[in-house]
């Protein structure tokens, strides 16, 4: 009896937010919170919104939905590229700079996010308990996901903010000496431990200009709940967008899987472990395209559409591939409608520290594997194998994904979509 290899998806996605000082204002006392964290004992200014509830659920939508923009966002600018973003990983992100603004500041990325008018402690605790919830032990899945905070040598926190994000977002804060040597290679090295090496060197250098990091990681790695078999794995064609073809091997699997069809494109989810994670893939009809398939991108229709899944016997050959992509979300976030954050004469982060601060850059980088792992089987003719159907084939559906898709990682518990992005071309 043959073996069967793992196919394994690994990925790993970070946000990096780059923060700058301007107009050196007047000494303040400095108490120690934490021993590489410095807080200014003030208290922060009132927050503008009133209080509203916000539990886990809506959080998600919210996370989804803007997921979804920025996914649209990208498309539009960089169609013609792979593109790959963590909305949640983003979000958290965007969450930690929600609690250091104040003025039009707050209200513009509480416009972002969708949560104009909610308590930001009840931001805070939904936060919290999705990140609990998604930190836990998974079978046949790996995942971490970790913010961090890493300031100049001096510089100062409102004390509410590192109150904060230590306690709703278990975020390491650090303050380093950002002239020594050592210092890149220690953001190097926790990014490259929560990530589980797969994102290295994610800064090559650092300023003396520099003054604040904000770095959310992610790292997730799973096995398919049913192993594909590498001796079914063969090179086939992928049409391009430009018309042409190029040659990738595609991994073959005939089975159950839960699925579902219409006018515009074929979906099916195939879960990794005990089925908590899931890989769902989007295929756009012959004469449809991608853009078709993310203008209907929505949170109401996205549920419409994992309601309507049913179990059918198919066929399902995917590409082999390992896509890295990375990309400065500044412009994006700027055609959202989020633009003071990035103005030194608009930005707000009052609530973060003393001393005026507004965002130079915002670096995402993510990272998608599938590859096969374990021992070879013994060499046999795949094709033979191919044109002998494991099951009759009325009522059977097959799904090729010979041309651009869109693949999203989604977890099927707390609806969180870890990753969403599109296969323009293999890799």
């Amino acid at each position: 009896m043959r073996n069967q290899q793992a196919i394994t998806a690994t990925m790993g996605f970070l946000c990096l937010f780059s923060l700058t000082l301007f107009f050196p204002l007047s000494k303040t006392r400095v108490l120690s919170i934490l021993p590489d964290a410095q807080a200014v004992q003030e208290v922060s200014p009132t927050v503008l919104f009133p209080k509203k509830s916000l539990n886990q659920g809506q959080l998600v939508n919210t996370q989804t939905e803007f997921g979804f923009k920025l996914f649209s966002t990208l498309t539009k600018v960089r169609g013609g590229e792979n593109i790959f973003i963590s909305p949640s990983s983003i979000a958290l992100s965007v969450s930690l700079l929600y609690n250091g603004s104040r003025g039009n500041t707050q209200q513009e990325i509480a416009s972002l996010l969708d949560v104009e008018g909610v308590d930001i402690d009840a931001l805070n605790q939904s936060n919290q308990t999705l990140l609990k919830e998604i930190n836990t032990n998974h079978n046949k899945v790996e995942l971490v996901m970790a913010n961090s905070v890493w300031a100049k040598q001096g510089f100062s926190f409102r004390y509410q903010f590192l109150k904060d994000n230590q306690k709703y977002y278990d975020t390491k804060i650090t303050n380093l000496n950002f002239t020594s040597s050592e210092s890149l290679g220690i953001i190097n090295r926790w990014v490259q431990d929560k990530t589980q090496g797969k994102i290295q060197n994610i800064m090559n250098k650092l300023s003396h200009d520099d003054t604040l990091f904000l770095i959310n990681a992610v790292s997730f790695q799973g096995d398919w709940q049913v192993n594909f078999d590498k001796n079914l794995t063969t090179d086939q064609p992928f049409n391009l967008s430009n018309g042409h073809q190029k040659i990738y091997p595609f991994m073959s699997r005939q089975g159950q899987y839960k699925y579902w069809e219409n006018s515009v494109f074929q979906t099916v989810n195939i879960p990794y472990g005990d089925g908590r994670f899931s890989l769902y893939l989007f295929l756009p009809k012959p004469n449809k395209t991608i853009k078709d398939i993310i203008g209907q991108l929505t949170v109401n229709n996205w549920s419409k559409w994992l309601n309507k899944f049913s179990k059918k016997t198919g066929l399902v050959q995917i590409p082999r591939f390992h896509i890295e992509y990375e990309v400065d979300l500044k412009n994006t976030l700027k055609s959202l409608g989020v633009s003071t954050i990035f103005k030194q004469s608009d930005a707000n982060f009052s609530a973060l520290s003393s001393r005026p601060a507004y965002i130079d850059g915002i670096k995402h980088k993510t990272l998608l594997k599938m590859n096969e792992t374990g021992t070879n089987s013994p060499s046999f003719n795949p094709l033979d194998l191919k044109l002998k159907p494991l099951f009759s084939a009325k009522n059977q559906f097959s799904m090729v994904l010979n041309r651009p898709f869109i693949s999203a990682i989604r977890d099927n518990k707390t609806d969180t979509i870890l990753l969403i992005g599109s296969i323009i071309e293999p890799q």
